[in-house]
């Protein structure tokens, strides 16, 4: 079969570390391009989460017009928690843009969407971003970059890549350092002549399902990139996963993506990425749509297992029943089940009791938001404290650890050091980032995490930052100290009074306020000694 090629297409995924500015620059290309005059800040941060935090949780795709070409773009992640989020977007573009901040440099985030576009063998080109910036160091970032691109590509043609910059925030970029340009037609145009157009893969149907979405309306919604041949509404087509091929099924409506709208089409051809519905309620991530006479699957990409754990399960406690509309254990695991569909890297396994759920994740955050998400919602439960997931390699225990870095000023170096050699981290690596701040870099069991980023911002007055990602599982380094001071415990049940707090607060930490419904052996706070205190928080 001779290869066809849409040379009018072409599909690309921005990476890049947690606020290097992904999101602000797919704003400044959807205007540029005219394919949209005026739009909202971080307009594809639709998540309210999203908005709220300042990052990017779920990798949503959009696309533009430019001259004679359709750009397809991909918003991914920068976060490791989310990496399955990442890990199921990158199958669908042939190209990706690193976008590096000229200040911050090459980070965790940065290493692991690079290693991942890397390892599905895509086309990259970097952008140094946010060289306005009056701590930017354009020389170091760039030689930075060269030094994690050497070490991770897989193909010698991945050594060789365009280097632009500019400002997502200014809406400019270009090839010289030096010179401003009036907008983003440099990067534009680049896309066009690096990223690969898409090509056929074989004869006959082959959509990728990456991302589920359901309409009132249509019901279930399959997205996805159409590897090979065409798909009109009306046809008749079959979801293939592994070796199961289903029932037929007939397209209803199919949608291709301009700016922030989904467009109704008749008909669309491989390198096209879709919205397809008439699917089945069942449709799971990871499914080819085929034709009825000749299925052929594609194989899908593996998401990492989960490296932490928390139980979900019913609230029993005695103010149970007073902040959400789902309480029971059913509705628990029809939220948790729905879930499962369209997050990759989650894991929810059934324990001994029927009203207790394990859930598995790719880290703190990851499970955080979907706690979040699930309390926005109306649900109330009870959660327990993340729990590391140990694993049996060659007869030896061993467990996650990971890849930290932390800048802070000179003055809290060795408070840092001392915090972190508590949690058994093991430092690589350390610079000078001017004449006041330095760069440390550690490998720390992902226990030791745990709690840290609170004692770290206090260690440091608010100024140090951490990021982290999944280093790999090594044997298991020892006991931690776990608590090094107790708890406040409450001895009534009743409502917290200003009068009893105000003594309370100078044994230690509150977790509470005056007002709040108390409960008799509650947790209230957090004491300044190493044994737990047993304290009246309703004293009038």
């Amino acid at each position: 079969m001779t290869k066809r090629t849409r040379d009018d297409v072409r599909n690309i995924a921005i990476v890049a570390h947690v606020d290097h500015g992904k999101t602000t620059l797919v704003d400044k290309l959807l205007a540029h391009s005219g394919t949209l005059e005026s739009l909202d800040d971080r307009a594809l941060d639709s998540d309210a989460l999203e908005r709220e935090r300042g990052i990017t949780i779920l990798a949503k795709n959009t696309g533009l017009d430019y001259g004679n070409h359709h750009i397809n773009i991909v918003d991914t992640p920068g976060h490791s928690d989310f990496g399955g989020e990442v890990e199921r977007t990158l199958q669908m573009v042939e190209g990706f843009l690193l976008l590096v901040d000229a200040a911050e440099g090459v980070l965790p985030g940065t290493r692991f969407v690079l290693q991942k576009a890397f390892e599905i063998g895509l086309k990259p080109i970097v952008m140094i971003n946010k060289i306005d910036k009056p701590d930017a160091d354009i020389e170091a970032t760039e030689s930075a970059i060269q030094d994690v691109v050497l070490d991770l590509a897989t193909e010698d043609e991945q050594l060789e890549y365009p280097v632009l910059y500019g400002s997502s925030k200014d809406g400019y970029v270009s090839r010289d350092p030096q010179q401003r340009t009036e907008d983003t037609t440099v990067l534009l145009d680049e896309i066009i002549n690096t990223v690969p157009a898409p090509q056929e893969h074989s004869q006959g149907l082959q959509m990728l399902v990456t991302s589920l979405d359901y309409s009132e309306f249509l019901g279930t919604i399959a997205i996805g990139r159409i590897f090979s041949g065409s798909i009109s509404v009306g046809q008749q087509v079959v979801r293939c996963k592994d070796d199961n091929v289903f029932k037929p099924e007939k397209v209803t409506r199919l949608y291709t993506f301009t700016g922030l709208q989904q467009v109704e089409t008749q008909q669309a051809s491989f390198g096209d990425i879709v919205s397809v519905a008439g699917v089945d309620q069942s449709i799971e991530i990871g499914t080819t749509l085929c034709d009825v006479d000749n299925p052929q699957p594609l194989s899908y990409v593996q998401v990492e297992d989960p490296t932490v754990s928390m139980y979900f399960s019913v609230n029993d406690s005695p103010l149970n029943g007073k902040e959400g509309k789902y309480l029971t254990s059913r509705q628990i695991k029809q939220r948790l089940d729905k879930e499962l569909r369209v997050n990759l890297a989650l894991r929810v396994e059934d324990t001994d009791s029927p009203e207790v759920f394990k859930v598995s994740g790719r880290g703190q955050l990851h499970l955080s938001v979907l706690v979040e998400n699930m309390r926005r919602e109306g649900f109330e439960l009870q959660v327990s404290a993340p729990e590391v997931i140990y694993k049996e390699i060659n007869g030896k225990k061993c467990e996650p650890m990971e890849n930290l870095v932390v800048d802070v000023p000179q003055e809290y170096q060795g408070a840092v050091m001392e915090l972190l050699g508590t949690r058994k981290a093991q430092m690589q690596n350390m610079t000078q980032l001017g004449s006041e701040r330095i760069r440390m870099t550690f490998i720390v069991p992902a226990r030791g995490l745990l709690g840290f980023r609170n004692q770290f911002l206090s260690e440091t007055r608010g100024t140090g930052i951490a990021t982290f990602n999944f280093h790999g599982y090594e044997p298991y380094q020892g006991d931690l100290v776990v608590r090094q001071k107790g708890a406040l415990v409450s001895m009534e049940n009743g409502q917290a009074t200003s009068y009893a707090l105000d003594t309370i607060q100078e044994r230690g930490v509150l977790f509470i306020h005056p007002g709040e419904q108390i409960y008799e052996g509650m947790i209230i706070g957090e004491n300044s000694r190493e044994d737990d205190m047993t304290v009246n928080p309703c004293k009038a």
